[in-house]
């Protein structure tokens, strides 16, 4: 499969796996407790479960694109999938969204297009393990408390996880099979994509779904590109380089402005027949 179709059909599986999480994240019983332990008490959600098990499937595509593709293309293409959740969503949920939602959207989505169009195919440089096992699991360590105690900042703190995720992913793709489940960082990978988890369910619950994830994909695609181009080896096409910058600007830019008209969403994301 080439790097593109297994990118796109990545984006597709997590576009469906972040309404299905949002709709069972949204009607969990309010009792206290979030992070791990709202995590726990939505495994038993056959929706939130068929909403992981699309995330998992965009993230085992995404793993195979990364093996050509650099980190901000595919980081872009699958932060893309916020917006088909959220036409999804609309159309067949009866979702609601402010017409300032739509307007940032779209303008992230021409900052990942910029990104999209300034890709050239590139293999990733190897990074020195053990630098690597200790930056990258230093951060996936930090997150959840930082979670706790800056409530606010869970999707971006979400973002650092899945970051974390899509570097070391971008490091240990293409390795035979053995290599891939005996090399460390495929373990940080894995308990940076739980801790991740945990951090999105979390900030679905409590606040925009647009919102949340628009700011958790808008952070990983900036750690990611920057991690790619500054130590990966990632390319960009000649001349291009102030598409990427672009790029970047606009979606930091949606990402501000839609922190700033958040609200509590309280009848955002209720179906039209009034289901939570």
């Amino acid at each position: 499969m080439s790097g593109h179709l297994a990118l796109a059909v990545s984006t597709v599986l997590y576009g469906l796996g972040i309404v299905a999480q949002t709709v069972a994240a949204r009607r969990a019983d309010e009792r206290p407790g979030a992070g791990v332990g709202l995590l726990a008490r939505l495994a038993s959600d056959r929706l939130y479960l068929l909403g992981f098990t699309g995330q998992v499937g965009g993230f085992l595509f995404a793993f195979l694109a990364r093996e050509e593709l650099p980190l901000y293309l595919v980081q872009a293409g699958s932060s893309s999938a916020v917006g088909l959740a959220t036409v999804i969503g609309v159309l067949l949920l009866g979702w609601r969204i402010r017409r300032v939602e739509i307007a940032v959207l779209a303008v992230m989505a021409c900052g990942l297009l910029l990104l999209t169009g300034a890709a050239a195919p590139s293999e990733a440089r190897e990074l020195p393990l053990v630098p690597a096992l200790a930056v990258l699991g230093v951060l996936t360590l930090a997150v959840l408390p930082l979670a706790r105690v800056f409530k606010a900042l869970t999707p971006v703190l979400a973002g650092v996880a899945f970051a974390v995720v899509a570097v070391a992913a971008r490091n240990v793709s293409g390795k035979p099979l053995l290599d891939l489940v005996l090399h460390p960082l495929t373990w940080v990978m894995v308990i940076a994509a739980f801790v991740g988890q945990a951090c999105l369910a979390t900030a679905l619950q409590r606040g925009s779904a647009t919102s949340a994830v628009a700011s958790m994909d808008a952070t990983s695609v900036v750690l990611g590109a920057a991690a790619g181009l500054a130590v990966m080896g990632d390319r960009i096409t000649p001349g291009r380089e102030w598409w990427v910058a672009l790029g970047i600007l606009l979606v930091v830019s949606g990402v501000l402005v839609l922190g700033s008209t958040a609200r509590r969403p309280a009848a955002e994301l209720v179906s039209a027949r009034g289901e939570r």
